[in-house]
């Protein structure tokens, strides 16, 4: 089921919801059946029944939604399949061994710099290493032998082997200049429409920070924190909203690890680098990024699960940054803030459902009209351009049935809302978000 259908109801999903998923995968929501599946897998291994144990544990990791897994039998022999990403992995499990490998790349002559670099790999690794084939094919592998493969370890492994090869293998591409893939990639492809639509909130919303950067209204040298909080709402908007791959990701994924990381350049320094970063961006011709752009399946999520908790102090924390810059009338600079809290909870963490539905919410009226260049007709906004009471309150009040029966004490308090302006809106959305009691059904 769709966010927009978890939303808005099944029946009027239908009529209206193009088929568009948000945001990076998360396998934190895992289904009752799923549950039941890794409780028999336990159970089984601790019997000596190995076998059922795995069969089990791949129905543990099967998203029906994604078809990302797949096994059959071949007599004793238990044969498995799963997608990460860009990548494919296949592993057998008998009674006596279990193997896992993706094939990440190829070349006729390898040269030293790529041997030495996965080598030097291998002990950053827990349960895996890098391996080279007959047929010179670089692989990840994993193998344990049953009696000490718990469904435990053999998760940790494969979740391991997983994002380790859909991560190396852009990058080894990309700096050794004599691999080629290992395998054709399966991706599916997205309406060209939808492409255009992407391309075009992109260069949009690079051009209003950049104006607003040129402006200079307050003076960057002197109020370098707004202009920060202005780009990384920037990354993590495109990030969730657009959910790129390739070389827009690794863009991404740099302005948000250059920012925050521990060196000797002051923020304004940073802030020169980001705009360059963004430039890139900004400047790659349209059929380059349409490359880019398809929908691929995954097994593991890369974010943690956090607890309503984490997203209620990353609220507390940051929200009181936007005040200066709204008494101000700094209206730009002071709504990236409450985009930068809703675009970072998204970026780093998988958080309750609730939470994760009320922020894809939040974009949703905050970035009303790319979503209807989309395809999406919900309407959010009145006339005025301003947040629309009753639509919102509706919504919220369906994202709360939609939950309630796992969170009986979720009760938003909407009476609290502001809708005379966006930014308001918006700090007082986050505001009733940061309030909600999100304790589980025992």
């Amino acid at each position: 089921m769709s966010i927009f259908e978890r939303l808005f109801g099944k029946g009027q999903a239908q009529e209206l919801q193009p088929e568009i998923p948000f945001g990076r995968y998360t396998d934190a929501y895992k289904s009752k059946a799923q549950l039941a599946a890794w409780d028999l897998a336990v159970d089984f291994f601790e019997q000596g029944r190995s076998m059922q144990a795995y069969r089990e544990l791949l129905q543990y990791l099967r998203d029906e939604r994604e078809d990302n897994l797949h096994w059959h039998n071949e007599g004793d022999v238990l044969h498995f399949e799963f997608r990460q990403g860009s990548r494919k992995v296949m592993g057998t499990a008998s009674a006596q061994k279990l193997r896992a490998e993706s094939r990440i790349a190829k070349g006729d002559d390898l040269n030293v710099g790529v041997l030495r670099r996965l080598m030097e790999y291998n002990f950053t690794l827990k349960f895996c290493r890098f391996g080279l084939t007959q047929d010179n094919c670089l692989i990840i592998q994993f193998d344990t032998d049953t009696t000490d493969g718990t469904p435990l370890k053999v998760l940790h492994a494969l979740r391991e082997l997983a994002i380790t090869a859909d991560k190396q293998d852009d990058l080894l591409l990309n700096e050794f200049g004599g691999l080629q893939p290992a395998e054709q990639q399966v991706e599916a492809d997205i309406p060209q429409p939808e492409k255009e639509a992407k391309y075009q909130f992109m260069r949009t919303e690079i051009e209003r920070a950049f104006e607003t950067l040129d402006a200079g209204k307050p003076d960057s040298n002197q109020f370098p924190g707004g202009y920060a909080y202005l780009l990384l709402a920037l990354a993590f908007r495109l990030d969730y909203l657009l959910r790129p791959e390739g070389f827009m990701m690794d863009v991404l994924e740099k302005i948000h690890g250059s920012y925050f990381a521990q060196n000797d350049k002051n923020v304004h320094q940073k802030l020169l680098y980001l705009r360059k970063e963004f430039e890139k961006l900004y400047q790659r011709p349209p059929e380059d990024v349409f490359k880019e752009m398809y929908r691929t399946k995954s097994t593991f999520g890369i974010n943690p699960p956090v607890h309503h908790d984490r997203i209620k102090s990353l609220i507390e924390g940051e929200l009181p940054n936007m005040d200066w810059h709204l008494n101000q009338n700094h209206e730009a600079l002071a709504l990236a803030v409450p985009k930068y809290i809703a675009g970072y909870a998204l970026f780093h963490f998988a958080p309750p459902k609730p939470d994760r539905e009320l922020l894809h919410l939040f974009f949703q009226i905050m970035e009303a009209d790319f979503f209807h260049s989309l395809g999406f007709q919900l309407d959010l906004l009145d006339a005025q351009g301003d947040p629309d009471k009753k639509a919102v309150i509706r919504a919220i009040k369906q994202v709360t049935e939609k939950n309630q029966a796992a969170y009986p004490k979720m009760r938003p308090d909407t009476s609290k809302l502001l809708f005379d302006s966006p930014v308001r809106f918006a700090k007082s959305y986050l505001e009733m978000i940061k309030e909600l009691d999100l304790t589980c059904k025992e």
